[in-house]
């Protein structure tokens, strides 16, 4: 062989090894599933302007788990949700991904149509729903956090209210239809407020709902005589947290949220869980699925931890005067 032949084909060696190379690496990427039929398909991404995605892409790659790289991310969020969550659930079973996390209540779909792929969670009870044999020791494909400390946690939410709201004689709730009928959350909030001599009017909404659903919602509330909301948790109404805000205040009805962004954007308290340390939990959770270990041995963590948020000027101007012990007792207050 000639030289120039020689160093011909050396050069389209070079060429070719960092092909192969990179070929290999992306045959060798993970396949993680994100089913989240309530967000834009854009949060579910490392570099999404959401607050919380980065805390759980910033958790996998500091595990190693790296976007682009070794992992791939299939979203799943509202733009895909044409045909319900149930179809779009299907869709990601049949596409037979390494793992998928299931954001809010959706992990009962996933139930009925898998047994092998591993499956993370982020829901209220998972026991009752049937995902879980036990938090401990969860057996099956299952495990991740569970949001749901107990049905205490609602009458926990409802006497900080009322310590809010003395004269609240019944009791709004705005939710998630899914949510509310499933074995947990209504069941939970009908005894917490049996218990607080509270009657309830509920108004429910479906995933995808448009502005002029929540404004419906919110009036149908203030019209059945509630002198007060609690807005309960999913990922539905989180996304549309500052509307909510704006909604309830503009009704002059005092709420109660579960996480503090809608109290910053001038909702009036929250009593709420850490979300960024639940999504380090759950990058955990896949990290380990997949280096191979089982889901049914993963303990599925519950929040312990809770915090109260109370806006001064929100309820300035809902005519409340904060009691100076709930004050003293809020781990954040906005002037």
């Amino acid at each position: 062989m000639r030289r120039r032949d020689f160093i011909s084909l050396l050069g389209g060696a070079a060429v070719v090894w960092p092909l192969a190379a990179a070929a290999q690496q992306s045959t060798n990427r993970k396949r993680l599933a994100i089913f989240s039929p309530s967000q834009p398909s854009a949060d579910l991404h490392e570099h999404s302007e959401s607050k919380v995605s980065p805390a759980l892409f910033a958790e996998l790659r500091r595990l190693g788990q790296i976007e682009g790289q070794n992992l791939k991310v299939e979203s799943y969020g509202r733009e895909q949700n044409t045909s319900g969550p149930e179809a779009l659930a299907t869709e990601i079973v049949r596409s037979n991904p390494d793992v998928i996390l299931v954001v809010g209540p959706g992990g009962v779909f996933f139930k009925k149509l898998t047994s092998r792929i591993p499956i993370v969670v982020i829901t209220g009870d998972p026991v009752r729903q049937g995902l879980a044999e036990s938090l401990a020791h969860p057996g099956g494909n299952f495990t991740g956090a569970s949001i749901d400390a107990g049905p205490s946690i609602h009458g926990k939410r409802i006497a900080l209210l009322r310590e809010m709201v003395p004269t609240m004689s019944k009791l709004g709730c705005l939710g998630l239809r899914q949510q509310w009928h499933g074995p947990v959350t209504g069941p939970g909030i009908r005894a917490a407020a049996e218990t607080a001599g509270l009657p309830l009017a509920v108004s429910l909404l479906e995933i995808g709902a448009s502005e002029a659903d929540y404004r419906a919602a919110i009036e149908s509330i203030s019209r059945d005589g509630a002198n007060a909301v609690m807005v309960l948790d999913s990922p539905e109404v989180d996304q549309n947290s500052t509307l909510v805000a704006k909604l309830v205040g503009d009704a002059k009805l005092p709420a109660i949220f579960t996480h503090p962004a809608p109290v910053e954007a001038g909702g009036l308290m929250a009593y709420s869980f850490d979300l960024i340390e639940l999504y380090k939990r759950v990058a955990n959770n896949i990290d380990a699925i997949l280096r191979g270990a089982k889901p049914g041995d993963i303990p599925i963590y519950q929040v312990t931890k809770f915090e109260l948020s109370i806006n001064l000027k929100a309820a300035k101007q809902l005519g409340l005067s904060v009691p100076p012990a709930l004050v003293a007792s809020a781990d954040k207050v906005i002037e």
